[in-house]
C-alpha cells in the first residue's frame, strides 16, 4: 500500500465494531441458553476465527453481514461439543486465550493452535493460573506457546484467587471464564485495572461478578440468557483518525459512535495531555458500555510522559500514540510498556525502526521508548511486519511525511479493520 502526503483529513466516519466486545459476545452467546443477537460486528479476521472455532465446538452461528448482524444459538453453559481437528485460531490471541480458560472446564479434549505469529506469542501467562485451578493444560512443544493442549479432567476446577503479574484483560478473562466451571469462587487481583468488557457483558448475560479495586470475583455455575449486544466502534480503530486529524493542518474530523468504556479511553486522556482540540459529543451508554462521537481538530501538540496504570488503558494505541509524538513539541515518553514486545510483533523495534528511517528523533528504551519532536519526516518503504497497528500507524505517519510510503504486507490491517485504507483514503484532501 502507497500513501501519499495529505494536506488536510475531513468530514465523519464510523470505524468497524470494537474487537475486544465482538470476541466476547460471539463466546458468551455461545455459552448462554437462547439466540444472542449481536449488532455492529466486526467482520475482521481475528473475530472470524472466534466464530470458526465455536462453530466447530457445535455452536450454530449465523453470519450475514448484509444484515448486519451475527446470531449465535447458544447451547447452555455445558452445550459444547468435542471438537473434530485442532481449533485455529489464525492470528487472534484474544481468542487462544479465553477459549482456553472455557475449554479447561469441558469434558472433551482439544487443541489450541494458530499462524506462525501466534505460535510464538507468550501462554505460561494462562497455562500456570488454569493449573492451579486443577486444568489439564499443556504447551504441545514445552516451549509456552501454543499449540496447547488441553484434556479432560477427572474432577470439577476449584476456584482460585490469582494475583496476576500483568494487567492483561485476556489473562483475567481467561482465569474468570475457567472459574464459571469451577468449585468455589475465582478472583483476579491486577496490578491495575486492565479492560473490563469480559466483566460487563457477562453480567449482562446474567452472570454473578462483582468488581473491587483491581479485584473481580466470579461465582460458578451462571444461568447465561441469550441478549442483544449492540457493539460500538472500536476506540483502537478510531485512534489513528484521531491522530491523523491532530497532525493534519485544517483537518476537522467526526468518529461517529465510538465505544470510550473507561478501561480503553487511554488514548482520550493522552490527547489531554498532549494538548489535542477534541469534543465528546452525544454520549450514550448500552449494556454498560458507553460510547460517542468523538470530534477532533487540527492541534498544536506537546510531549508528555504516558506510564503505570495508562498504560493498561492504550496498550493497542500506543504505536500511533508514538506518531503523534512526533509532530509535537519537546519531549513524550513512554514507559511501563513491555508488554509491546509480546504483541504480532515487538512492537518496540517496530515502532522505533520505521518511524526513525523516516526521519523522527526516536529511541527504544527497556520497557518503551522516548520521542522527540519536531523532526520532518519523509516516506520510505517498509515492513509491516504483518502486524496491523504496525502498518496503520506507519499509513499516519505516511500522511504527514514528504514524499510516499510504501507499506509492505499493508494487507494485515484485515485482522482489526478490513475496510482501513478504503476508509482513509476517502476522507483525506
Amino acid at each position: 500500500m502507497i500513501i501519499d502526503s495529505v494536506s488536510s483529513i475531513f468530514g465523519q466516519i464510523k470505524v468497524p465494531g470494537d474487537k475486544s466486545i465482538s470476541h466476547r459476545a460471539v463466546m458468551f452467546g455461545a455459552l448462554a441458553k437462547g439466540t444472542t443477537v449481536i449488532e455492529n460486528f466486526l467482520e475482521s479476521a481475528d473475530c472470524l476465527s472466534t466464530i470458526r472455532c465455536f462453530s466447530n465446538l457445535g455452536i450454530s452461528v449465523e453470519n450475514d453481514p448484509q444484515k448486519g448482524h451475527v446470531l449465535v444459538h447458544g447451547n447452555g453453559l455445558n452445550g459444547l461439543h468435542a471438537p473434530a481437528n485442532s481449533l485455529d485460531v489464525g492470528n487472534s490471541g484474544t481468542t487462544m486465550r479465553l477459549i482456553a480458560g472455557i475449554l479447561c472446564g469441558q469434558p472433551f479434549d482439544s487443541i489450541l493452535t494458530g499462524d506462525a505469529s501466534i505460535v510464538r506469542r507468550p501462554m505460561n501467562r494462562i497455562i500456570q493460573p488454569l493449573t492451579q485451578m486443577g486444568g489439564n493444560i499443556n504447551s504441545q512443544l514445552e516451549n509456552g506457546c501454543a499449540p496447547l493442549l488441553i484434556k479432560k479432567t477427572n474432577s470439577s476446577l476449584h476456584g482460585i484467587c490469582y494475583h496476576s503479574p500483568v494487567a492483561s484483560a485476556q489473562v483475567k478473562s481467561c482465569i474468570l471464564l475457567a472459574g464459571m466451571y469451577a468449585e468455589g469462587k475465582t478472583s483476579v487481583i491486577e496490578p491495575y485495572i486492565s479492560r473490563n468488557h469480559t466483566e460487563l457483558m457477562l453480567r449482562q448475560f446474567g452472570a454473578e461478578i462483582t468488581c473491587e479495586n483491581t479485584t473481580v470475583t466470579i461465582t460458578p455455575n451462571p444461568i447465561l440468557t441469550a441478549c442483544k449486544i449492540q457493539v460500538p466502534g472500536d476506540i483502537s480503530s478510531a485512534a489513528y483518525f484521531i491522530a491523523a486529524a491532530a497532525i493534519l493542518p485544517n483537518s476537522e474530523l467526526v468518529i461517529e459512535e465510538v465505544g470510550v468504556n473507561p478501561t480503553r479511553d487511554g488514548i482520550l486522556k493522552v490527547c489531554e495531555k498532549m494538548g489535542v482540540n477534541y469534543q465528546l459529543e452525544e454520549v450514550n451508554q448500552e449494556g454498560g458500555e458507553v460510547f460517542c462521537n468523538i470530534r477532533v481538530h487540527s492541534s498544536k501538540m506537546h510531549g508528555c510522559v504516558i506510564e503505570g496504570e495508562m498504560i493498561p488503558t492504550l496498550i493497542d494505541e500506543l504505536p500511533v500514540i508514538a506518531v503523534m509524538a512526533c509532530f509535537a513539541e519537546g519531549e513524550t515518553i513512554i514507559r511501563d510498556a513491555k508488554e509491546l514486545k509480546v504483541k504480532e510483533s515487538n512492537r518496540i523495534d517496530a515502532v522505533v525502526n520505521f518511524l526513525s528511517e523516516m526521519g523522527a528523533d526516536i529511541s527504544a528504551t527497556e520497557d518503551g521508548m522516548k520521542i522527540v519532536g519536531g523532526s520532518s519526516l519523509h516516506g520510505i518503504t517498509m515492513q509491516s511486519q504483518k502486524d496491523h497497528r504496525i502498518a496503520m500507524s506507519a499509513a499516519v505517519a505516511g500522511l504527514a511525511a514528504k514524499g510516499s510510503t510504501n507499506i509492505l504486507d499493508a494487507d494485515c490491517v484485515t485482522i482489526s479493520y478490513p475496510s482501513f485504507f478504503q476508509d482513509l483514503s476517502r476522507l483525506c484532501h
